[in-house]
């Protein structure tokens, strides 16, 4: 399929298809340009942040720091730091004996904001042996790993799940009834029931699985396949498959407010595409630097913030055309950044360790 390029703006019939499927248009938020408000340091190596919309925005520091850190959306204070040291055998996982170490990825909010949920990309401790590592498949025998808990009252892990090899995204549907969790190396998904407390189903998705979208309505769960060319969408009812062409080497993705609409990165072409779900066809594409990563929306679907890797760039997108508000610098190597609806900031996560924050 043939890529547009985005220039001024979009073709009518991409106009149309846009008006069609009710996109919100661009608002305060898209149009303004952003300013550093704060730069957070300390102890943390940031893989990932997250906004709770609900006060909170956290970062997930992998295994350089064994934490998960915890700041207020609107002062941009610590609020607590978080181990990601738990016993096992304490938690009801058989087998184990003494503390285990994680190494924090990802994160998401359970619906009520009593949880904050975070994959291990491995676990350190006796039992453990093979850690997992970025090129891989099933059959490298690598440790499968756990997805912690940790509970947002008393800011303890107060549960763990087992998963597959080198978990990467969670997601929690809106209804709370599932958690999903996205297995790099096993190249699954992890299917866990809120109600029951245990991973139900583990679904084949082929290599390197990693974002994850959740539809509004909690019917069905759009899951990249990083290692090809395809997103998976899955009937949550049934668990029943069927695949969109999205591009070679997608990574992160998110849904418009409405559904209709599917935004993803594609990372080796540096590449944002718009996709069109009722019609099953790209609405747009616009380069936005090299290694398109991490892919946040605003609330109110208007504006999209994209990080650049290897460009060490951060793009501000009209979600309504993916044309280009603003593009740059942020900081070496920008992995990870959501968007706190409230306080109408972008919050970047820099791998070298700090945290940048931008006022829109």
């Amino acid at each position: 399929m043939r890529h547009q390029k985005i220039a001024a703006g979009i073709s009518i019939v991409a106009a149309l298809l846009f008006l069609n499927t009710k996109v919100v248009v661009a608002s305060d938020i898209t149009d303004s340009k952003m300013r550093l408000v704060k730069t957070i340091a300390g102890s943390i190596s940031p893989k990932s942040v997250a906004a709770s919309q609900n006060g909170l925005v956290s970062a997930h520091n992998m295994m350089y720091n064994h934490s998960v850190t915890i700041y207020d959306s609107k002062s941009m204070e610590l609020v607590t730091t978080v181990s990601d040291q738990v016993k096992l055998s304490e938690l009801g996982i058989k087998g184990f004996s003494g503390s285990y170490k994680g190494a924090p990825v990802e994160g998401a909010y359970s619906p009520d904001n009593k949880y904050l949920y975070f994959t291990n990309y491995a676990m350190y401790g006796k039992g453990f042996n093979k850690e997992g590592h970025d090129v891989c498949s099933p059959a490298s025998g690598i440790d499968t790993s756990y997805l912690s808990r940790i509970n947002l009252e008393n800011f303890q892990i107060d549960a763990v799940y087992p998963v597959g090899s080198v978990p990467k995204v969670v997601k929690v549907s809106p209804d709370n009834k599932y958690i999903l969790v996205s297995n790099w190396c096993s190249y699954t998904l992890s299917v866990i029931s809120v109600a029951d407390q245990k991973v139900i189903k583990s679904i084949k998705i082929g290599r390197y699985p990693r974002g994850i979208a959740i539809s509004s309505d909690s019917k069905f769960a759009y899951v990249v396949e990083m290692g090809g060319n395809n997103i998976h969408r899955i009937n949550l009812d049934d668990f029943s498959q069927k695949l969109i062409p999205i591009g070679s080497n997608p990574r992160a993705v998110q849904l418009s407010p409405d559904d209709a609409i599917l935004y993803a990165t594609l990372n080796i072409s540096g590449k944002v595409i718009a996709w069109d779900l009722e019609n099953n066809r790209e609405i747009a594409t616009v380069k936005t630097g090299q290694a398109a990563r991490s892919l946040a929306l605003s609330g109110d679907g208007s504006t999209l913030f994209v990080v650049n890797f290897n460009s060490d760039t951060l793009t501000k997108l009209r979600a309504a055309d993916l044309s280009k508000v603003q593009t740059f610098k942020v900081c070496n190597e920008p992995i990870g950044v959501t968007y706190d609806n409230e306080s109408n900031r972008t919050w970047v996560a820099c791998y070298g360790g700090s945290i940048k924050v931008y006022q829109n």
